[in-house]
């Protein structure tokens, strides 16, 4: 099984107040925007000045910024979203989970992304290399558990 860690989501409430810390008081550099209007959210990632060669090239590691339009504040815990690791196979892995007791809350439906939480409920998106894989069972018509 291999694991490649991809970024980390952070919820903010004040888009240009999150970037003016993270990029001109930390020094982080933002690699990607993308805005939703469908959606009403706002994604940014941002790199260390060290890893932006290979944030530019793997996508990774990255912080993203979240910033939903209509909201300008997160009470417990909710600005920090999840982590996300990049699978090899993540049909293999995600009944490798299920075999151990791991509850797949978002199941790999699309065959590309699932989400499980840690046991104090972080949530972690896992998402398949490349290309997603063809749909299959039990995995296509399996519901959603729970949040994530």
């Amino acid at each position: 099984m291999s694991l490649q860690y991809l970024h980390s989501m952070l919820r903010v409430g004040n888009l240009d107040a999150a970037l003016d810390f993270f990029c001109n008081k930390l020094g982080l550099i933002e690699t990607n925007r993308m805005e939703n209007e469908a959606g009403r959210f706002t994604l940014v990632f941002l790199a260390a000045p060290h890893d932006l060669a290979r944030a530019k090239q793997d996508k990774a590691p990255l912080v993203e910024l979240t910033y939903n339009w209509d909201e300008n504040q997160y009470d417990g815990g909710r600005s920090f979203g999840h982590l996300a690791y990049r699978v090899d196979d993540i049909y293999a892995l995600c009944q490798s989970l299920m075999d151990q007791g791991v509850v797949i809350n978002r199941p790999p439906r699309d065959g590309h992304m699932a989400f499980i939480r840690t046991p104090d409920g972080i949530s972690i998106e896992l998402l398949q290399k490349g290309d997603a894989l063809p749909a299959e069972e039990p995995w296509a018509s399996m519901p959603n558990t729970g949040t994530w």
